[in-house]
């Protein structure tokens, strides 16, 4: 045996041992991977209409996430709920998504993509539509924890998305994507300035499941990811998905056959902690914790100041505690209109992280977000005007959104297909637990002591940025990893009776001759 450097897929055609006295020639075998495909067939038509089916998956999501602040105060009111109470409805939509994450993840890893979404969008649809008829507080909790279960296989929209693109366009892609995010939580906002004053939160609630509706009559024309076919030794499936693609963007597909890596073992959750991802794994569920401890807080907390009034009163006093603990506030035109504005907020972030994740790294990128996040709360400790606390809530919320979306582009790239859809499921599981944890620090909290509150949130961000700078893998400029296994090692070997040349391939600890 000789080793050589690795190989790509279309240097393992008509290779000459030179090595040999008797000059053996291998045999002429044009291979190529999906990998080599997605970059033969690049970002066309087929990625846009792509954009928008899996978009309507964070559209539906987002609508969900925003509901929570404007269904808060209305609910207080109309049923009499203690912030407890209210702190809870918040919990149990977290509760089910971060149950539902890792489950849905493993789905997705053993059953396919597709499979995965779908079941979470009809979930989600039908327990969202019920919610609207919760005839009191015990089924509100019900439903919405039913609703937070099925919207928790959202985020594996990014990972067949994600599959599917060309490496030099992943990150801004999966960047451009998250504007369905923004779009949603403005579209929200904007419904429930329609809906509210008339028809009330319980129209909200049925018409917020749009997007989940028109996913579901959608998602028949959604493929199956063909890296996760190939994986399952699904070759044919996996080809007549790339051929469908390289005709609705007008490219030819590389020529030859496409290579199977079948793998049995797939979505283990051992395999997260193997020695090559422990590291980024615990480092990831850190980073994807603060981010939604972070985000959700910002958005509870916009409401809560808003609702306080004197907001130089509400900082000098360090709490917020209404005279009777019944007493409550609808939200007025004005609440819902600045609540709209650092809504908007999550353009700028998204446009700002998209201008530096494909120059400074995503690692670098992360940081940068966290430590600005926690730049725009420190002028919350002083007494500031309605104004100024719009505009600081705004930025803060920017570059969270931008932090978010960060983490959403590296997670994909930096694991394997075998456990993509599981780090992304556990991840995002780890999100939720932060999301979860959140009401009790922007709502209870909050009544106690507002530069405590404000002070776990910027100490939590700062540690987030630590956490970013010593993630072991800049993901920039690389291609998506197919097996945890492939090492790119590889071997000829020629038999001296020069009836063969065979490549063999070193994936870890075993041997494939392909």
């Amino acid at each position: 045996k000789v080793r050589i450097p690795a190989l790509t897929s279309k240097e393992m055609g008509m290779r000459t041992c030179s090595f040999l006295p008797c000059h053996m020639t291998c045999p002429s075998t044009d291979n190529f991977t999906v990998e080599d495909a997605v970059e033969a067939i690049g970002f066309g038509k087929f990625q846009w209409k792509l954009s928008i089916v899996t978009g309507l998956c964070w559209m539906a999501d987002a609508m969900e996430m925003m509901i929570l602040s404007i269904l808060a105060p209305q609910l207080h009111c109309e049923w009499r709920l203690s912030s407890f109470q209210l702190a809870l409805i918040t919990s149990v939509v977290f509760i089910g998504m971060g149950l539902s994450s890792s489950l849905m993840g493993n789905v997705c890893d053993k059953y396919g993509r597709k499979i995965g979404m779908t079941i979470c969008m009809v979930w989600t649809m039908y327990y969202g539509f019920l919610s609207a008829f919760a005839p009191v507080y015990g089924w509100i909790l019900v439903l919405r924890g039913l609703v937070g279960f099925g919207i928790g296989g959202a985020p594996q929209s990014v990972t067949l998305y994600s599959e599917f693109l060309p490496m030099k366009m992943r990150g801004t892609c999966i960047m451009l994507i998250e504007i369905f995010w923004a779009v949603g939580a403005v579209f929200e906002v904007l419904l429930a300035i329609w809906i509210m004053p008339t028809l009330g939160w319980r129209w909200l609630l049925g018409l917020s499941v749009t997007p989940t509706v028109v996913f579901v009559c959608l998602c028949s024309w959604l493929p199956e990811s063909a890296r996760f076919d190939v994986l399952v030794g699904n070759r044919e499936k996996a080809l007549a998905t790339l051929k469908r693609i390289a005709a609705d963007n007008g490219k030819s597909m590389p020529k030859g056959t496409l290579v199977a890596n079948k793998q049995a073992e797939r979505g283990r959750v051992r395999d997260l902690f193997t020695p090559q991802y422990r590291r980024t794994t615990l480092l990831l569920w850190f980073i994807w914790f603060a981010n939604a401890f972070a985000y959700y807080g910002i958005v509870l907390l916009t409401t809560e100041l808003f609702q306080a009034g004197d907001l130089c009163g509400v900082t000098q006093g360090a709490k917020i505690e209404p005279s009777c603990s019944l007493e409550c506030k609808y939200l007025t035109l004005a609440d819902f209109k600045d609540l709209l504005w650092t809504t908007l907020a999550e353009f700028p972030g998204l446009f700002i992280t998209l201008l530096v994740v494909d120059r400074i790294g995503r690692r670098r990128s992360l940081a940068l977000c966290f430590i600005m996040f926690s730049l725009c709360i420190l002028p919350l400790f002083a007494c500031i005007g309605r104004i100024a606390l719009t505009i600081f809530i705004f930025a803060a919320r920017a570059f969270i959104t931008g932090g978010y979306q960060v983490a959403f582009v590296y997670t994909p790239e930096v694991f394997p297909t075998e456990s993509r859809a599981l780090g992304m499921g556990t991840s995002s599981g780890m999100a939720r637990v932060g999301a979860l944890l959140t009401p009790f620090v922007a709502q209870v909290l909050l009544r106690t002591s507002v530069y405590l509150t404000l002070s776990v949130y910027c100490g939590c961000c700062l540690l987030a940025a630590g956490a970013s700078m010593l993630l072991p893998v800049e993901t920039l400029g690389k291609g998506l990893q197919e097996s945890s296994q492939m090492t790119g090692d590889m071997t000829r070997t020629c038999q001296s009776n020069g009836t063969a040349c065979t490549l063999h391939t070193s994936y870890g600890s075993s041997n494939q001759e392909d």
